[in-house]
């Protein structure tokens, strides 16, 4: 990562396919002093990686492990976020038409994968440097977005997604008034063979099913890569700017 010095890194969703890849690269990287994993049963602490437990629908959970962070003198530069929800075994699909929405539907989606981003970036940007490179990421979904939507359906997944864009795109509008050199972003992680997307894999062209840790590989390359006035932006895993 292109940091001036060693830095630290806090990875949220960190049990899962993306998430555990990040960590994974992050800690082999030797400008990294620690990192924080995050997730609903943390992971096996080792080495760099020191595990905590969080809950994307309490704020309570997110604000104690912000101030678990905090008591331990720990300025992050680094902040990713590897959750979201797009399906629960039966009770939740993505809506195939107008027909299939429920409010059961948007108020787990939102919170999930818009508010619970929204609260750690509540509780955690204020942890960050006030100086130098700092980037704060979230994993969203080119489904996301609005300009992009050419089929329609998932209604509640795109939307929450699109909220997670704006909500990030917010942050960056926040950070710039104080911060010279804070990013905020979003990424679009391709298709990743996971739990998420694995309903979903069948009609996916070959060569695009990707592996966890060559999408989170990818997306580290695009965060390394980011510069003047790409703060706020929805980034492909490619490095390709996509539309709101």
């Amino acid at each position: 990562m292109n940091f001036s010095e060693p830095y630290s890194a806090i990875v949220f969703g960190a049990s899962g396919g993306i998430g555990a890849a990040v960590a994974d690269i992050l800690a082999q990287d030797t400008n990294v002093d620690r990192i924080f994993a995050g997730s609903r049963t943390p992971v096996a602490a080792s080495g760099k990686i020191t595990q905590f437990a969080f809950d994307l629908t309490s704020e309570a959970s997110i604000a104690a492990a912000a101030d678990m962070v905090k008591q331990g003198g720990i300025a992050p530069r680094l902040i990713f976020i590897a959750t979201g929800v797009l399906h629960d075994g039966e009770s939740i699909q993505p809506e195939k038409s107008l027909r299939g929405q429920s409010a059961e539907n948007y108020a787990h989606m939102f919170a999930v994968n818009a508010a619970g981003p929204a609260l750690i970036g509540k509780h955690f940007l204020p942890l960050m440097p006030r100086s130098g490179r700092t980037i704060f990421a979230a994993v969203s979904a080119k489904v996301g977005s609005i300009s992009d939507n050419r089929m329609g359906g998932w209604h509640a997944y795109r939307a929450s997604k699109a909220a997670l864009n704006m909500i990030v795109r917010n942050f960056a509008i926040e950070q710039a008034r104080t911060k010279a050199e804070a990013f905020a972003v979003t990424l679009h992680p391709g298709t990743v063979d996971s739990a998420l997307s694995q309903p979903f894999q069948r009609g996916v062209p070959d060569g695009k099913l990707f592996t966890p840790q060559f999408s989170a590989q990818s997306m580290l390359n695009v965060l390394d890569g980011l510069k003047e006035g790409d703060s706020g932006k929805l980034f492909s895993w490619d490095g390709a700017e996509i539309g709101y």
